[in-house]
């Protein structure tokens, strides 16, 4: 089957114009932070859930928040906190005296686009019923299991677990989210502008909703026609192998790795990619695509062992290695 490149170039050219609009929308409230724009309408692209990771203050919670107001969708804020409960997230089944009868009210899980604010601070119970909405896309109250909304997204954010009052997130929850970005400190010159837009006791944050689900689901099926090489693909297996068998690609970072990256990292490097692609403007994925978002989908999925801790060696160095070694087709 051939593929008409020019075809899907012509289709993104024509789409951009609502991305622009979006990140136009998004400019008005969040000052810099583009890395971290950019990694939010790639999971939405993608149709996935994205992990965002970072000091208190930089704007993760506000980020979110905006974009969904650019979404004529419904959005849930849900606040992670040690006290919460599984059926705080999916809902409960209520107990009817008069009919006897026990109804379901629906938690706020039921809902497009989550933003699970500070998620590592809530107990292994409510990560459950969190996994099984990220994966399974359906929650399941009492005996009946109820199919979520769709589009479905949650942008998780969370604190670095150093600090005091959280849990580590259990591995296969981790392995769920597509992305895992981290947030740094904003420029010099970016921070002069929040303090000059932001510090009032009324900040101008308003947002205008400009694009429908309709056109995010117009969007995910354009980000799937986005051309990818065959050397392309070899390439984004390579690296995944890479994790697993670093020897056999010349590696000498064998000792620091306990667990490799799984299929998924293969499946969700390669979803990223295109998106990324849609993103740049282009029909059609190139190397420096998988290199450009390739670390945001492998660092949590490549598992140091304790002699890389001792190293003081993390998974970014890791992958940073495996990216540095691997030849580019």
């Amino acid at each position: 089957m051939s593929i008409d490149v020019k075809k899907i170039g012509d289709k993104v050219e024509k789409e951009s114009a609502v991305l622009d609009q979006v990140r136009a929308e998004v400019r008005k409230v969040i000052i810099g932070q583009e890395y971290m724009i950019e990694r939010l309408l790639v999971g939405l692209l993608c149709n996935n859930h994205v992990l965002i990771e970072g000091v208190p203050g930089l704007a993760k919670t506000l980020a979110v928040t905006t974009l969904s107001k650019t979404i004529r969708a419904s959005f849930q804020r849900i606040q992670f906190t040690p006290d919460l409960l599984p059926a705080d997230l999916i809902g409960t089944l209520i107990y009817n005296p008069r009919s006897g009868e026990f109804t379901t009210k629906k938690g706020p899980l039921f809902a497009n686009i989550i933003l699970a604010d500070e998620v590592n601070r809530a107990p292994a119970k409510v990560q459950s019923a969190l996994l099984e909405a990220m994966q399974e896309r359906q929650v399941t109250i009492g005996e009946e299991t109820h199919s979520l909304d769709d589009p479905f997204m949650v942008l998780a954010t969370q604190n670095p677990i150093e600090q005091e009052g959280t849990y580590p997130l259990p591995e296969a929850q981790i392995d769920r989210f597509m992305l895992k970005i981290v947030v740094t400190y904003p420029s010099k010159d970016e921070e002069k502008k929040i303090l000059q837009k932001m510090a009032s006791s009324s900040p101008d944050l308003d947002v205008t909703p400009v694009i429908e689900a309709s056109d995010i689901h117009r969007l995910r099926n354009l980000t799937d026609e986005i051309y990818m090489d065959e050397k392309v693909e070899d390439y984004i297996i390579d690296i995944v192998q890479a994790t697993r068998e670093p020897k056999a690609y010349g590696l000498d970072v064998a000792d620091l790795i306990q667990y490799g990256a799984s299929p998924r990292a293969t499946i969700f490097l390669a979803m990223a990619s295109r998106a990324h692609a849609l993103l740049q403007g282009r029909g059609y994925v190139t190397p420096q695509d998988v290199k450009s978002i390739g670390m945001d989908v492998l660092r949590h999925r490549v598992i140091i062992t304790y002699e890389a801790e001792a190293e003081e060696k993390s998974p970014e160095d890791v992958v940073t290695a495996i990216f540095n070694n691997i030849a580019v087709p």
